[in-house]
């Protein structure tokens, strides 16, 4: 996979999946020791968070520091005692400011897409250059789970997270040549039922593989509809949870050697 991206410019589409979108720093990082770096960077949630530190110019150790912020869930959690989610953003949004500053979609070396979906109609919203909007409102719009983040309003529209309309940008990708790390593809839901002694585990587990399956269906289809060239990066994280914040390094090991 390297010799085939070394021949060209890339699109690098790095897919959503909370916690588990931490193995993107693995790839970021084989891609450095090979001095490759994509012509452009499309993300969805976590994607578009990681994304959008390559694409001001951090390197995989300094993102992997970034990360480790959110391995202490008091450092961004804020419960919300109103509105329609339980986290209130208000923690997150300053750790996007110490990154960001009031850097916009334009203010970047190399050009980014950010994924959201406009609450109100589904539709699918990309923020890129064109748009007058500043990194960390879009990134605060595009890792919005509903009912779990605090939705973001941006010029009077209401967004909310990427995964809703499509998790793995591919569509969006401007190159013929595409490098798509899915940290939600086949590799990262079990074969078989949750076993659990407790029913409370096996419906939770039941639940989230549930959710893999309706992102992993989603991907295939829009996947099927690509004419371009896709070379696709697919982490083993069967055995990790969205929300394992805690394991940066474990994570972040299981996209390095994949290319």
């Amino acid at each position: 996979m390297i010799k085939e991206l070394q021949k060209e410019q890339f699109s690098l589409v790095l897919s959503g999946g909370g916690a588990l979108g931490i193995a993107h720093i693995g790839v970021v990082e084989d891609l450095e020791l090979n001095n490759l770096s994509p012509s452009e960077i499309i993300g969805t949630s976590m994607g578009g968070i990681i994304g959008a530190c390559v694409a001001i110019g951090l390197e995989a150790k300094q993102i992997l520091e970034v990360l480790e912020e959110f391995a202490s869930v008091t450092k961004w959690i804020k419960f919300s005692f109103s509105g329609n989610s339980i986290i209130e953003s208000s923690k997150i949004e300053r750790i996007f400011e110490h990154i960001f500053g009031n850097r916009k979609m334009q203010d970047v070396e190399i050009p980014l897409k950010i994924i959201a979906t406009d609450l109100l109609n589904g539709a699918k919203r990309v923020f890129s250059e064109s748009d007058d909007v500043l990194i960390k409102d879009a990134l605060l719009a595009t890792m919005a789970i509903p009912g779990i983040f605090s939705e973001k309003v941006i010029d009077g529209r209401v967004y909310a997270d990427g995964f809703l309309c499509e998790n793995l940008g591919l569509s969006e990708a401007g190159f013929e040549t595409i490098l798509a790390v899915d940290v939600l593809g086949f590799n990262s839901f079990e074969k078989e039922l949750p076993d659990n002694i407790l029913k409370t585990m096996n419906v939770l587990e039941m639940f989230e593989k549930s959710m893999r399956l309706l992102i992993y269906n989603q991907t295939k289809l829009i996947k099927q509809n690509i004419q371009k060239r896709v070379l696709l990066v697919e982490p083993d994280t069967k055995e990790y949870n969205t929300y394992h914040f805690h394991k940066v390094n474990e994570l972040y090991l299981l996209g390095k050697g994949l290319l």
